[in-house]
């Protein structure tokens, strides 16, 4: 295990900044990766960002416009004469809706982070986009003689629009970490993983524009005057159009990504071109690289393997670290960000369901998400962005949960006081600072440590792996949630709420292992053993 010296090393590490000077790599691919390091920032490093900050805008975009349709697709499918409150989803098929992009994704994060390691970043990047174009549209396609099915058909296209998402994650996150600079890696990578909040963002604004058209084209009565008359014909449109939407970001870029050189540290160090690499670079840098092919006996070099003895001395506590924290922390931010309408409801911020129509409770809903977003989910994101260079990884991350827990108890504990009228405005407030706080903390950098402290060959493969540990983390909450929100005894819907605030503690600890131990980041120490 690699250890910091002294403690300027490991500050100049938090900051992006440590350099170490260690034998084992040929001068050729440290003359590449050099100029890649050095480089000013150029045009080259937004067009990278926007290529692969737009899949993340469609990653987020997919993942939560769910959250705004759920209600609708219950009203639609399981209506009952009768009731005296609107259709909902049964809880079996709400966790199945909300949950089965999430088992998508894991998979996608797994399978296409090893292959983004075996083939390449460029050849395999191509295929998600397509996945996310195809299944958006099928989505919005989903069909079947009865409500079950067509849940069914649902949940099919969205477990592989999930797949195609899920490789997105490391892809995006390792080419990014490989195009940048030294002195800004940090800031660029977290600039591509912002664009989440201005897809989610983006969901709710569509969704507002969405049914404010179709409110004013088709009007309905409330539910209480009138349940079926409540839920127009129309209304069926409108969830299909909102999911569909979001191939058309997706199908954007897809040219632009087909174009991107293959990264040049991939080049250079796993494919041990130096040549292809230098042209790649030179072209994309518009200025000369000279260097001479990598001599056959550094190709036949014996490498370790990934899981073996020497990957777990070297990484392992590494990638527990980010998988543990990654995995931990979104136990609560997709919970939260799944559930918000539910949250609203239960404290009054979102009027009761039967004193609407099918469409305005759309509205309505997508407007609660936009302004969370707008005041808070945005900002956050580049609050991370601008300082994360400055500041450094550790100390962002510390703020983020320290500030997190607070304001998570500050909601859990008084619950009932937020319940009260007057005390409403209080609640989001609160509510919204956790989210800035997430995103202006761990949620952006337990998405860039990953991609600066493995070894090339590896690289895309461990971030699928603690991505996917943060998936896993999110379908415990999504499904959890669904189960405390079962339960009509407030004690224990309480308790549900104060035991994922424990667990941000953990993630604290957690955390420890990466820092504690010390290590190095991309080329400067991990990608020698490549």
């Amino acid at each position: 295990m690699f250890i910091f010296s002294t403690f300027a090393e490991k500050e100049a590490f938090e900051k992006g900044r440590y350099t170490r000077k260690l034998g084992g790599m040929g001068k050729e691919q440290l003359e590449v990766l050099n100029a890649l390091d050095v480089a000013k920032t150029q045009w080259y490093h937004f067009t990278a960002i926007i290529i692969a900050g737009m899949g993340f805008f469609t990653d987020a975009y997919d993942l939560f416009c769910i959250s705004l349709v759920t209600k609708l697709l219950g009203r639609i499918y399981y209506h009952h004469d009768g009731a005296e409150k609107p259709g909902s989803l049964p809880p079996s098929v709400a966790a199945a809706v909300n949950g089965v992009a999430f088992v998508g994704t894991l998979s996608g994060q797994l399978f296409f982070g090893w292959l983004g390691d075996k083939m390449g970043r460029k050849k395999v990047y191509g295929m998600t986009l397509m996945l996310m174009v195809l299944c958006s549209i099928a989505s919005g396609l989903s069909f079947g003689h009865d409500p079950k099915t067509v849940m069914t058909t649902l949940c099919f296209f969205r477990f592989w629009l999930g797949f195609g998402i899920g490789g997105d994650y490391p892809l995006s996150a390792t080419i990014m970490s490989e195009y940048a600079n030294k002195k800004t890696r940090g800031a660029f990578i977290a600039a591509v993983f912002a664009m989440q909040g201005f897809g989610i963002l983006a969901g709710g604004i569509f969704a507002i524009i969405i049914a404010t058209t179709f409110k004013n084209k088709f009007v309905a009565p409330t539910y209480e005057a009138d349940p079926l008359g409540s839920t127009v014909p129309q209304a069926d449109y409108v969830w299909r159009i909102i999911l569909m939407f979001g191939a058309i970001p997706a199908a954007m870029t897809f040219y632009s990504r087909a174009k991107m050189p293959e990264t040049a540290r991939y080049t250079a160090l796993v494919a041990k071109n130096t040549e292809q690499a230098a042209k790649d670079m030179a072209r994309v840098m518009q200025m000369e690289i000279g260097v001479d092919p990598v001599k056959e006996e550094e190709k036949q070099k014996k490498q370790y393997g990934l899981f073996s003895k020497e990957f777990f001395s070297r990484h392992g506590l590494h990638l527990l670290g980010t998988c543990s924290t990654w995995f931990l922390l979104d136990i609560a931010f997709y919970s939260q960000n799944l559930f918000q309408k539910d949250i609203f409801t239960a404290i009054g911020w979102i009027p009761p369901a039967k004193t609407m129509n099918a469409i305005e409770e759309v509205y309505k809903i997508a407007r609660a998400q936009t302004l969370i977003a707008l005041c808070s989910t945005v900002p956050g994101y580049w609050f991370t962005v601008a300082l994360i260079d400055r500041i450094g990884r550790f100390s962002i991350q510390l703020m983020g949960f320290f500030f997190m827990t607070v304001f998570m108890f500050g909601l859990a504990i008084p619950y009932d006081h937020w319940t009260q009228k007057d005390n409403r405005i209080g609640f989001v407030v609160m509510y919204s600072l956790t989210f800035f706080f997430a995103n202006f903390g761990p949620n952006a950098t337990t998405f860039v440590v990953p991609a600066e402290i493995f070894p090339a060959r590896f690289r895309s493969t461990c971030h699928g792996i603690s991505s996917a540990s943060g998936k896993l983390g999110a379908m415990v909450g999504a499904f959890g949630f669904l189960y405390l929100a079962q339960n009509q005894d407030k004690s224990k819907v309480e308790a549900g709420y104060t035991a994922g605030n424990h667990q941000i503690f953990h993630v604290l600890i957690a955390f420890y292992f990466i820092f504690s131990n010390g290590f190095v980041i991309l080329e400067n120490y991990t990608d020698l053993d490549v």
